[in-house]
């Protein structure tokens, strides 16, 4: 508290400030004095992202330790209205002679950060794309490769190892060009790399039909008793012997779930939204058919219900 001259009071009085409104209050009479006033005093708060760093500093941009600078290097920018060209001019000349030894992973990490939003991908996802991008940018042998290939299938290793898959469809709709098969061999190829690099095999997590269930069930627009029957229908699959793909599976299992219902969809949306051919939906669901009393929660079908079910 402070000595200040009130004027209702008509003496000093002591004086107290609220911080969270920015006023200064008379401690006798309750006048607020000064309104919405600036504080000027250090504020000495930690903004460090480890819990164990207690460095107040809250200044600059976030540092990247995949960058050789930690990513808080100066760039020169084009000054607004500047005519002519930049670099010739001594400021450019000075920007060239300091080019950003990272600007290749700079570009790649953008490009990385770009595909993840586009995709609804949490941090942690694009973090891993870009660590396993880095491992495999410094061992040299990425050169004359697609480059748009690799990053899209550094991005769905980096889902496999975080536990939110996505179809190699899904990361192809957003990988700038880059096909299925280039992406495939392009995430064999890293694989290859990292595993010889380590010197053991690389963990890249088991793909389950219910981690592509929910999505696309959420695409169909079906109701939350459909979608909790479907869940349920594909963790009961996992225990019968069904040699088919977890998509696959999934895409089947939503056919056979969306039949018993009034809102039915036809196969056609349903290859659409899970990225699986019609006929490979036809023959998943062909496999599943016969385990249908043991799949459908009896909650959401009862047994002459089953009748209803196309048969394969």
């Amino acid at each position: 508290m402070s000595d200040s001259y009130c004027p209702d009071c008509k003496k000093h009085t002591e004086v107290a400030f609220d911080h969270s409104a920015g006023d200064t209050v008379c401690t006798e009479c309750g006048l607020v004095l000064e309104a919405h006033s600036v504080d000027e005093t250090s504020e000495w708060r930690t903004f460090a992202n480890e819990s164990n760093d207690n460095d107040p500093v809250r200044v600059g941009g976030p540092s990247n330790p995949l960058l050789t600078d930690g990513g808080l290097s100066t760039v020169i920018a084009k000054p607004n209205g500047a005519q002519g060209d930049f670099l010739s001019s001594s400021l450019g000349r000075w920007q060239n002679r300091g080019s950003n030894p990272d600007r290749s992973l700079i570009l790649a990490f953008r490009t990385i950060a770009n595909m993840a939003d586009r995709l609804g991908l949490v941090a942690t996802i694009k973090d891993r794309a870009n660590e396993i991008f880095k491992k495999i940018e410094d061992l040299k042998s990425i050169r004359g490769r697609n480059q748009d290939a690799i990053l899209a299938a550094c991005l769905y290793i980096a889902c496999r190892q975080e536990d939110r898959p996505r179809t190699v469809k899904e990361i192809c709709s957003v990988a700038n060009g880059a096909t299925k098969k280039e992406i495939g061999r392009a995430k064999e190829f890293i694989v290859k790399q990292l595993e010889v690099e380590m010197g053991q095999s690389m963990e890249m997590g088991t793909i389950h039909a219910g981690d592509f269930l929910r999505r696309f069930c959420s695409t169909l627009g079906m109701t939350n008793q459909a979608v909790n029957a479907a869940k349920e229908a594909v963790q009961r699959s996992e225990e019968l012997d069904i040699r088919r793909s977890p998509i696959s599976i999934a895409a089947a299992v939503i056919y056979m779930i969306t039949q018993l219902s009034e809102d039915k969809k036809p196969l056609k949306d349903i290859s659409l939204a899970t990225g699986v051919a019609e006929g490979t939906i036809r023959n998943s669901y062909k496999d599943l058919y016969p385990y249908a009393s043991r799949l459908i929660p009896n909650t959401y079908a009862k047994e002459e219900d089953l009748k209803n079910l196309c048969t394969p």
